[in-house]
């Protein structure tokens, strides 16, 4: 629907601009977070979520606000402001699940964001140090909200001139949303996770 016509209506879609405009562009930034891989061989999960909101200044988002208005007596409410849109708004997650046995805790860290038209949503979880010590029994890393691209493992991870050294192809299966071991082949080494996935972020 078409914005109020007259004076006082101007004046008031005006003032809802900077409003509209702050809503809509908030969103949880890109993040790194630190934790710890814990030995013992219990299964432990860690977990981070980026919640994106839709944003006027883009036009995919932009093209489908709408703003529903009422007439009564003379005068112009807004009873109603939305923005929807598949890839406009949404939250994605990365979670990871492993086990693990041998050595004492290992500092790790996940980092997630969105490339900045939004269609791309990436996960990497990673030992800083490079190597890993500990024996991995398990492990997986899984998406929610997007659909992986790409995904690897890693037995250890680039630093101090060091390559980053995938794991073989057998050891290791991805599906749309896991990166995850292969019961019986994986051997046990794990020192970084990276997954790339497409977020659904329809054209309109």
């Amino acid at each position: 629907m078409a914005a109020p016509s007259g004076v006082g209506a101007w004046r008031l879609w005006a003032g809802l601009v900077p409003v509209l405009l702050l809503f809509a562009t908030a969103e949880e930034g890109p993040s790194t977070a630190e934790f710890d891989v814990r030995p013992g061989g219990m299964v432990h999960s860690f977990s981070r979520s980026l919640r994106l909101a839709p944003s006027l200044q883009d036009p995919h988002c932009s093209s489908v606000a709408k703003l529903n208005w009422m007439l009564y007596e003379g005068r112009t409410t807004p009873i109603k402001c939305s923005l929807k849109a598949k890839g406009c708004q949404g939250e994605y997650t990365c979670t990871f699940t492993y086990a693990s046995q041998g050595g004492t805790n290992e500092q790790w860290q996940m980092s997630i964001g969105v490339s900045e038209d939004n269609k791309l949503f990436s996960c990497s979880v990673w030992r800083p140090q490079g190597k890993s010590y500990l024996f991995f029994t398990q492990f997986k890393a899984e998406v929610k909200g997007a659909k992986i691209e790409y995904g690897m493992a890693y037995s250890q991870a680039a630093t101090g001139g060091q390559s980053d050294v995938p794991l073989k192809a057998e050891e290791f299966e991805i599906t749309e949303t896991t990166v995850a071991h292969k019961e019986g082949k994986f051997r046990s080494e794990l020192s970084k996770l990276m997954i790339v996935a497409k977020t659904p972020h329809d054209e309109l």
